[in-house]
């Protein structure tokens, strides 16, 4: 026998029917989180491409060839005025933590090994108390800068997390030497050392001495040995390998990419390396130039990875570099602090050279093609960017962050803002040899103008890069009211993050603030 439904039951079922087949619509039809990929070079100047990222085709661009950089900035955006820090870690922890580096104090690179000072001596100022042990996730590890990680957050909030390649965010010993304890789910290749001992998988990516493994091994591509597997190759590979679980489970990805390309030392990729000699180039130059296409090869396995996999669509990829490029010899070819022109010095330099990076961005359906962004972002900007990307509100941070977003500016490329101030602060010695501001030196940016301070000359510069981006004409002397300005905003920012300033061997005096050398 039929049961009686009566009328009102009947429609109220219908309607709970009808109001859970539009709620699983909606959740099938809801977008997912977008992936997201960093793609970041070590040491890769700013003309260290085919890409132009001046107002003209340079002869640097013609000497390199990076087909899917060009690809890429077809496809997406081209950031002119990107900026990193003068050298390697202090970039990497700003990227990680959203914090400048005159904040969080890991103002020069870290030792593989604890506790141990990277500054070369100096004849003139005492070195300042910096975090050489570099970034903790954990509170309380002596010389270092705790907070709260990116991938960290990202992992808590969906994203698996994936680290390839190089890492150097902490020494040996340290919680933030594994990448896994800063927030990675996946590591390949990525520890404590700042730069890889061999590029060759024949030599173990290893320089084996007296039978003794070198300090800079790369760890974990063990498979790779004893095979002609290029380094940039394995850890793109291995990368690549680790996306397959997120993609088959359809969850989100934040993969870091993190080539140890093009740092030294420079062992040739001989499959690039003949032609780039046949054009002319001495051997350092062209095992160079072939790093560079190396490194460019993998971006161009992602960019197929993602086409594969229909992924493109709903990835961003945001390429960058951590430090200016290169340019002491006789570890590059030619004459030393050229290799960045038009841009000033190099890599360790607080001039445009040591600190202007080529940086892409590509998100298909919110980024448009072939734009061109002339707003100037600093790497500190990444952690706020990539949160917002990823939709993430209210991170629960133990550090404040000195980044600002620029998605409107992904969405809007003309978009400037004239009244940011970008700070660069490296009160370290790099290297023995003597070069264009590359020890003892902090500079400031707002607008067109930038503010130098050498600390052991006890001297500012200013240049305006608009008229001026080589940095050849100091017009401080003939705008003192603009030089008082720049100084007063640039120590007020300084006193603010408690940043730390050396102090002269001779005197024992604390080196002036940037506002006193302006009022003298």
């Amino acid at each position: 026998m039929n049961q009686f439904v009566p009328p009102f039951r009947g429609l109220m079922m219908l309607a709970i029917l009808l109001i859970s087949v539009h709620f699983l619509s909606a959740q099938s039809q809801k977008p997912q989180k977008p992936n997201i990929i960093v793609f970041l070079v070590d040491d890769m100047g700013w003309q260290d491409t085919s890409v132009p990222f001046w107002t003209r085709v340079t002869d640097l661009n013609k000497k390199y060839h990076t087909p899917n950089m060009e690809r890429l900035a077809r496809e997406g955006m081209k950031f002119t005025n990107a900026y990193a820090m003068p050298v390697c870690t202090p970039t990497r922890v700003s990227l990680m933590t959203g914090v400048n580096a005159a904040h969080h104090r890991v103002t020069h690179w870290t030792s593989p090994n604890q506790n141990t000072n990277t500054d070369y001596a100096d004849t003139t100022l005492n070195f300042v108390d910096w975090n050489i042990n570099g970034f903790s996730p954990v509170a309380n590890v002596p010389h270092t800068f705790y907070g709260t990680a990116l991938p960290a957050i990202l992992s808590g909030n969906g994203y698996y997390t994936v680290h390839s390649g190089k890492a150097h965010f902490g020494s040996a010993g340290t919680p933030g030497s594994n990448p896994v304890n800063v927030g990675f789910q996946v590591n390949i290749a990525g520890n404590e050392i700042g730069h890889p001992a061999s590029y060759l998988g024949k030599n173990n990516y290893d320089k084996v001495v007296n039978g003794k493994s070198n300090r800079n091994a790369v760890p974990g591509l063990e498979k790779y040995h004893g095979t002609d597997v290029f380094l940039s190759d394995a850890i793109t590979t291995e990368a690549l390998k680790a996306l397959e679980k997120p993609v088959s489970e359809k969850n989100p990805f934040f993969l870091y990419l993190a080539h140890y390309a093009v740092h030294v030392p420079l062992d040739a990729d001989k499959r690039f390396t003949d032609k780039y000699l046949k054009a002319g180039l001495d051997s350092t130059e062209a095992k160079y130039a072939a790093l560079i296409e190396g490194m460019d090869k993998s971006l161009g396995d992602v960019l197929k990875f993602l086409d594969d996999k229909k992924l493109a669509d709903n990835t961003v990829i945001i390429f960058m570099s951590d430090n200016g490029g290169l340019s002491t010899t006789p570890a590059r070819g030619g004459k030393a602090w050229t290799h960045n022109l038009p841009l000033k010095a190099g890599k360790g330099s607080v001039y445009e050279g040591g600190i202007r990076e080529p940086m892409l961005v590509r998100w298909p359906g919110v980024v448009k093609p072939q734009t061109v962004a002339e707003q100037y972002v600093i790497v500190e900007d990444f952690f706020p960017t990539i949160l917002d990307i990823a939709g993430i509100k209210n991170p629960g941070l133990v550090q404040q962050i000195d980044g600002k977003s620029f998605l409107p500016v992904l969405k809007n490329p003309a978009l400037i803002d004239n009244e940011r101030e970008l700070v660069w602060h490296h009160p370290n010695r790099w290297i023995p040899s003597e070069g264009p501001n590359i020890h003892f030196s902090s500079a400031f940016r707002k607008g067109d103008w930038k503010l130098i301070y050498d600390y052991r000359k006890s001297k500012l510069e200013l240049y305006n890069l608009k008229n001026d981006i080589g940095e050849l004409n100091d017009v401080a002397a003939a705008n003192p009211e603009r030089v008082k300005q720049l100084a007063g905003l640039f120590t007020a920012q300084l006193k603010k993050w408690d940043a730390q300033l050396p102090v002269f061997k001779k005197t024992g005096k604390q080196v002036a603030w940037p506002d006193e050398i302006a009022s003298k």
